[in-house]
């Protein structure tokens, strides 16, 4: 069978950390062309990652029409996403498109449209979806086990860890801070494992409280305060229209020792858990309290065909060619990240407003 044709559009730090050191282990795929608005990272992506002859682009576009590709990746910053990925639905290609969906709502529905519209996949890079204790919950939620979840604890919390790199910190190419960064991700895991796509209203503040410190104590060097224009914590309070609530924290820096990232917790009618110390179990037996804790490391159940103990963003790309090749339905559906958005924006917009915002026609 011949190799799916892909081409990789941005090549920064998303791609060199994650995306091309994981489709290097996808023999299914040729990476042929690499695009970003900085040649020499595309040349050096090429280089290291790419098929012999594969060929270099500083304008999307132009890959696009010179170039007969199957799958595209977009590893841009959020603002570009969704402009990117419909250009190359439209040319053609399916899309695996970076976290967050896009960089607000109406754009994110374009990007669902013209999935719909021209027939082509996509899917968006929550790759924390593929922990062992993301997919244990998950199996556990399937087979009923919590009973009804009606409240869920969604972490993404940073003490001192604001990405001085790069566009993090500019509202106008990301749409926001935290909340959109890393939040995304633990509002994903809260509504994929309890399979709840219908929110009701929403309640959000988001703070700018020390972005102007200088004396900070960031894991990756002092930030520029003129520069930090996006929150540095935001949270928000999201009721479903089944009644069940979520509350997401999210933040860069935080004067916490409450630190934990990509995480939930949960609340059900028949057991609770939570992702502290690997993963725990809580309920009752017996009229008495218990816990317990699976141990992820040792063999378990093959979630995916053809897939090991590999790292999550290994068996994301895996497990999406694979859905490709077969004509098959990605883990991460278009239709759920649109909703993470949605929810993103409407926390984003209670904070500016100060009242409650209510979705409508979602």
């Amino acid at each position: 069978m011949a190799k799916l044709k892909l081409g990789i559009i941005g090549c920064g730090g998303i791609a060199n950390g994650k995306h091309l050191p994981s489709l290097k282990k996808v023999p299914e795929v040729s990476l042929v062309a690499f695009c970003d608005i900085i040649v020499e990272r595309a040349e050096k992506a090429a280089k290291e990652y790419g098929a012999k002859g594969a060929r270099v682009y500083r304008d999307y576009k132009e890959m696009l029409e010179k170039e007969k590709l199957d799958v595209v990746n977009v590893l841009t910053p959020n603002r570009e996403h969704s402009e990117i990925s419909i250009a190359a639905m439209e040319a053609g290609c399916h899309v695996m498109c970076e976290k967050p969906m896009a960089y607000n709502a109406a754009e994110a529905l374009k990007m669902l449209e013209t999935s719909r519209k021209t027939g082509k996949k996509l899917t968006i890079g929550y790759q924390n979806r593929f922990r062992p204790d993301s997919l244990f919950l998950k199996e556990m939620a399937l087979n009923g086990e919590f009973g009804d979840i009606y409240y869920t604890k969604a972490h993404a919390v940073r003490r001192r860890a604001v990405p001085t790199w790069g566009v993090f910190l500019n509202e106008h190419e990301q749409g926001g801070g935290p909340l959109i960064d890393i939040g995304t991700h633990a509002l994903d895991l809260a509504l994929w494992i309890g399979d709840n796509y219908k929110p009701k209203y929403c309640v959000g503040t988001t703070y700018h409280k020390l972005n102007n410190d200088t004396n900070q104590g960031n894991a990756w060097g002092n930030w520029d305060p003129a520069k930090f224009t996006v929150e540095d914590s935001a949270f928000g309070f999201i009721v479903m229209e089944n009644g069940a609530t979520i509350n997401l924290e999210a933040s860069w820096a935080l004067n916490t020792l409450d630190v934990i990232e990509a995480s939930v917790s949960l609340s059900g009618t028949k057991l609770g858990a939570d992702m502290r110390d690997g993963l725990r179990i809580n309920g009752i037996t017996h009229n008495r309290q218990y816990q317990y804790s699976p141990n992820l490391e040792a063999g378990g159940a093959a979630f995916f065909e053809g897939v090991g103990n590999e790292a999550p963003a290994v068996v994301e790309a895996k497990q999406w060619i694979k859905a490709v090749i077969d004509d098959g339905t990605p883990v991460v559906l278009p239709e759920q990240a649109y909703v993470v958005s949605c929810i993103l924006e409407g926390i984003y917009k209670s904070a500016a407003s100060g009242k409650p915002f209510y979705f409508e026609n979602l």
